[in-house]
């Protein structure tokens, strides 16, 4: 071998060591930063509309969607979960952004921050998978609306959505418009399109609370992009009482859904096949409030079928028990709220809400009760919601949602 060989081969050597040692320590450090024990979930929302049998349904191409979501905790540092549950095919993200919602569809100026995924502008979701983004310096407020913005280059197909968010999205016009400061809106939109999850560092010793139910949850009748669901108002609450610890409050409501069975698509998978993917999944989760079961009385009789049985929905809450105190999560029941006037309720129905009320105060399998029952009901017709606290007989308007919120003990919680 010559001088001239044994160079070549030594610098050529030398070179991809580098280079291996180069991509060992950046996988290392890019692992590293999602190992990080302080990631926290501060907002998520769980998926809904499955996929039509009738193909009927909007198409984004070459369209910028920008969501409006309210913190819980705040943090340093942010990363984003984006799903492609119910799509029909692979789904392309162009480009990402994250920023300070001014008003609408504004931004603040110079709050914009791009968010990759492992080191790329663009990815492509398959069918089916969920994703997370690579790790973001950017500084979220406690209690703040942020925007994010995802740009589509080509057709979406059928879009993962939470459809009824209770909060106006945009849409724009044609183009990549993720870091404009004012979004050229071509429609508004009640979904909240892919985006599933945010979490954040957070320095503190901060856990989470998972509200999970239905529209009573998802916060239907409230205020429109006010922010004034039951959860808010609780997060709110926890913030302003020094006497407690601070929790990230998590909304995991659909509005529609069902403990046990699916009836409209726009209502998504019945909780006990959703909770592992909406609950469970998310970070730090160390109580969870259930509110659900209503649906599970009332929607059959809308649609020509038989409600769930107490027992059928109570068998459910046992599933859902099972599985969260498996993981050490304590698991809160709250009452069914009266119904008596909403455009499902019948007297049969009204028999079963009562008995599944029963279950939930006197069985002690839940790790505690939160009566919104007691809470909301008509002193002079407790089947009935107070009607200060409604507009539908069915749904809490932002009064109500305030009032549940003020009602939990906080002892459950210490």
């Amino acid at each position: 071998m010559t001088l001239m060989q044994y160079s070549t081969r030594q610098l050529l050597q030398t070179a991809l060591f580098g280079f291996l040692f180069f991509n060992i320590v950046s996988v290392q450090i890019h692992a590293q930063d999602h190992f990080d024990s302080r990631w926290i979930t501060t907002w998520a929302t769980s998926p809904s509309s499955l996929l039509p049998v009738d193909e009927d349904y909007q198409v984004i191409e070459n369209q910028t969607l920008r969501m409006i979501v309210h913190s819980s905790v705040g943090g340093d540092s942010v990363r984003l979960r984006l799903a492609n549950y119910h799509g029909n095919q692979p789904i392309q993200i162009g480009t990402v952004s994250i920023a300070l919602q001014a008003q609408a569809d504004s931004i603040q100026p110079g709050s914009s921050k791009d968010v990759n995924f492992s080191g790329a502008q663009s990815v492509t979701i398959p069918r089916g998978a969920v994703i997370l983004s690579d790790p973001v310096s950017f500084s979220v407020p406690e209690l703040s609306n942020l925007t994010v913005s995802l740009y589509l280059p080509n057709s979406s197909g059928f879009l993962t959505n939470h459809a009824l968010s209770n909060q106006t999205n945009y849409i724009s016009e044609v183009g990549d418009h993720s870091s404009s400061t004012n979004l050229p809106i071509a429609s508004e939109s009640p979904a909240w399109n892919l985006l599933t999850a945010i979490d954040v560092i957070n320095d503190n010793a901060v856990t989470a609370i998972a509200t999970v139910g239905d529209s009573i949850t998802d916060g239907w009748g409230s205020t429109l992009s006010g922010n004034q669901r039951w959860p808010d108002h609780f997060a709110r609450r926890l913030f302003a009482d020094d006497s407690i610890a601070n929790f990230a409050v998590i909304n995991a409501g659909i509005s529609g859904n069902r403990v046990t069975g699916e009836g409209n698509l726009l209502f998504g998978q019945n909780l006990q096949a959703r909770f592992e993917r909406d609950v469970l999944a998310l970070n730090k989760i160390t109580h969870i409030v259930l509110l659900e079961g209503i649906n599970d009385i009332g929607l059959p009789s809308m649609e020509g079928g038989e409600s769930s049985t107490a027992e059928e929905i109570i068998a459910g809450y046992r599933n859902i028990i099972a599985r969260a105190q498996a993981r050490g999560i304590r698991i809160f029941g709250a009452t069914l709220t009266p119904y008596e006037g909403a455009v499902y309720y019948t007297e049969a129905g009204e028999q079963i809400r009562q008995e599944v009320n029963h279950f939930i105060r006197q069985s002690g399998e839940f790790d505690g009760v939160i009566d919104f029952d007691a809470v909301v009901q008509d002193p002079d017709r407790p089947i009935r919601i107070r009607p200060a606290f409604t507009e539908d007989n069915l749904h809490p308007n932002d009064a109500g949602y305030k009032a549940m919120a003020e009602a939990i003990d906080l002892e459950l919680f210490r």
